[in-house]
C-alpha cells in the first residue's frame, strides 16, 4: 500500500513538474490573412519573459504595436482600436490550432471571418546571374499593365512616351506576375507628392514628397513602407528624375536609390499596407499606387529575372 501510495505520490509530482514547465505560446510567429476582396492583413508575435510582443499591419497604412490584448491558453484577444465618435471598435478573436490561427473580426455588427497562415521564410539564395532587362512600359500605350479596380476611375496614361498618373485614381498593375526579381524604374514625383511601387504586389517602396513632419523615416521616399527606413537619407528633389533599383530575393530586398544603396540585404518581416493579397510565396505583379496623388510621371521600367 505504501510502494502504490508513494508511486503515485512521485507520478502527480512530475505530472505537476512536466505542466509548470514554460512552454512556447502557439501564437508566436509570423501570421499572413487573407481578408474579403483584394486585401491583406499580418500579425507579428515574439515573446520574451513570458510576455507577447504583438505587432498588426492593417490592410491600409501602416504596422504598429498592439498593446491591448488579453492571451489564454489558446485562445488571443486583440483589441486593435477603441470605439470612437466615427464609429465602434476594432476586435479580434483568436485561436490557435492545428498550426494556423482562426477566429472573427468585429467591428459593431459586422463580423468577418479569419484565417492566419504562418508566413513562409522564403529564405533562398541570389542566383549567379541575371537576365538582360526586359522593358514592362514601352513608352506607347499601356500594354502590360491593368487599372485595380474601376478602370473608369483610372487617371493613368502615356504622354510623350512617359508614363502618367495626372490625378488621383486607380492603381495600376502588370499584368504579369514576379517570383525574384530586379527591377529599374525612374520616377519623378512632384512636391506633397505621394504614390508607392509594389514588389509582388505586397511590399511597397515608398515614394513620396510630403513634410518631413508628416511620416517618420520609414515611411519617407526609398523606404520599404513602415518597416525599413532608407539609410543614408539622400536629398530630397521634388519635381526631378531620379532611378530607383530594386533587388528582392525570397523577402531580401535591396534598394539603389540614384546610385546609392540605401537599403542592404535587408529582411522584409511581412507585407505592408495595400498588399493585395499575403500569399507570400506566390509570385505577384509590380503596382503602382494612383489614388493617393495625381502628376507623378515614370519612364525606363525594366525588369531582370534569375537567368536559367
Amino acid at each position: 500500500m505504501w510502494k502504490v501510495t508513494n508511486g503515485f505520490a512521485i507520478l502527480s509530482m512530475v505530472l505537476a513538474s512536466a505542466l509548470a514547465q514554460p512552454k512556447g505560446s502557439p501564437f508566436v510567429g509570423r501570421w499572413d490573412f487573407n481578408m474579403p476582396g483584394t486585401r491583406a492583413t499580418w500579425l507579428g508575435i515574439t515573446e520574451k519573459d513570458g510576455r507577447l510582443e504583438i505587432w498588426f499591419q492593417p490592410t491600409g497604412g501602416n504596422d504598429y504595436q498592439v498593446k491591448d490584448f488579453d492571451a489564454n491558453g489558446s485562445h488571443l484577444t486583440l483589441r486593435l482600436s477603441p470605439a470612437t465618435s466615427k464609429g465602434p471598435g476594432l476586435l479580434w478573436e483568436l485561436d490557435a490550432a492545428g498550426g494556423k490561427l482562426t477566429g472573427v473580426q468585429k467591428r459593431g455588427e459586422n463580423t468577418v471571418a479569419l484565417t492566419g497562415l504562418p508566413a513562409p521564410a522564403l529564405a533562398r539564395s541570389a542566383p549567379k546571374a541575371w537576365t538582360a532587362p526586359v522593358p514592362l512600359f514601352n513608352g506607347k500605350d499601356l500594354d502590360g499593365w491593368t487599372p485595380l479596380g474601376n478602370p473608369a476611375n483610372s487617371h493613368w496614361m502615356v504622354q510623350d512616351g512617359l508614363l502618367v498618373n495626372t490625378d488621383h485614381g486607380a492603381n495600376l498593375r502588370t499584368t504579369r506576375t514576379f517570383d525574384d526579381f530586379q527591377v529599374h524604374y525612374e520616377v519623378n514625383c512632384p512636391d506633397h507628392g505621394n504614390s508607392g511601387f509594389y514588389l509582388r504586389g505586397r511590399y511597397e517602396v515608398q515614394i513620396e514628397y510630403e513634410a518631413l513632419s508628416e511620416n517618420p523615416p520609414e515611411r519617407r521616399i526609398g523606404s520599404i513602407y513602415g518597416r525599413i527606413a532608407p539609410q543614408p537619407e539622400l536629398p530630397r528633389t521634388p519635381g526631378q528624375w531620379e532611378t530607383f533599383d530594386v533587388t528582392l530575393v525570397g523577402r531580401t530586398v535591396t534598394v539603389v536609390r540614384n546610385g546609392v544603396t540605401i537599403i542592404d540585404h535587408r529582411e522584409i518581416e511581412g507585407i505592408t499596407g495595400g498588399a493585395l493579397d499575403a500569399n507570400e510565396a506566390e509570385p505577384g505583379p509590380f503596382y503602382i499606387q494612383g489614388d493617393h496623388t495625381g502628376g507623378l510621371k515614370f519612364r525606363n521600367i525594366t525588369v531582370s529575372v534569375p537567368k536559367q
